[in-house]
């Protein structure tokens, strides 16, 4: 047994905080192992796909440049996971589907596209239904994630959303960019649960930096978690 962040202990497969306990490679499973920083280079986007292929990540979340790069390096060995119209969202719907083709040519197996908050706080619903179908359309056969950015919408808009996302035939819906004032929250994620249902899956990104915050994000209805801390975590406990 050894010691994790914040006191907490876990031994090999099992992390234990207070009375509960959840295997290790479960939350790992659940990890989009992430890399978006502008200055990103190969050698870390390199790194970041060795440490997911060794801790079985989801997959690898990376900048559209290295997708190419990273498929043929992984080899079939890791989902290469993009993001489209990041991180502002307010690329027009038509450039945001040419990103998406390009980066389903380049091997992109997931697509995590951002939203147009301005045109949703306009109120036009509409508008952001026909981008994300347009996207939809664009990486058809592919998982699509649509970024919402819970920390600048009210719940009413987060809930519609939901509504939005599910009719748009999008996979998940997903919390944050992790580049704006907030990440994810255990309201917002509760709160996206309730909209989608099982009609689509909730992904909790920004801002993740501890196992019980991973636990707990997932004990409320996140399948995905967008982070690097988590194998950082696993990797600090093993050394």
């Amino acid at each position: 047994m050894v010691r994790g962040y914040n006191n907490r202990y876990y031994t090999v497969g099992i992390f234990y905080y207070g009375g509960g306990k959840m295997d290790i490679k479960e939350i790992l499973s659940r990890c989009d192992h992430t890399l978006l920083g502008v200055d990103s280079t190969w050698e870390q986007i390199r790194a970041l796909c060795d440490d997911a292929m060794k801790y079985q990540t989801a997959s690898v979340c990376i900048p559209p440049s290295f997708v190419a790069r990273a498929k043929e390096y992984v080899d079939g060995r890791m989902k290469i996971c993009t993001v489209i119209g990041f991180p502002n969202g307010y690329s027009t719907a038509d450039v945001k589907a040419f990103e998406a083709a390009d980066a389903v040519k380049n091997g992109a197996d997931e697509l995590d596209m951002v939203i147009d908050v301005g045109m949703l706080k306009e109120g036009n619903t509409e508008g952001v239904l026909d981008e994300i179908r347009k996207v939809r359309k664009a990486c058809e056969g592919k998982i699509l994630k649509v970024i919402i950015e819970t920390c600048l919408l009210t719940d009413e808009e987060i809930m519609t959303m939901c509504d939005i996302v599910v009719r748009a035939g999008a996979d998940y819906i997903k919390t944050s960019t992790g580049f704006s004032k907030e990440g994810a929250t255990f309201h917002a994620v509760e709160l996206m649960k309730k909209g989608v249902g099982d009609k689509a899956k909730v992904k909790a990104a920004g801002g993740i930096s501890t196992l019980e915050d991973a636990e707990k994000f997932v004990e409320l209805g996140a399948d995905r978690l967008g982070t690097s801390r988590v194998v950082k975590i696993v990797k600090a406990g093993e050394a």
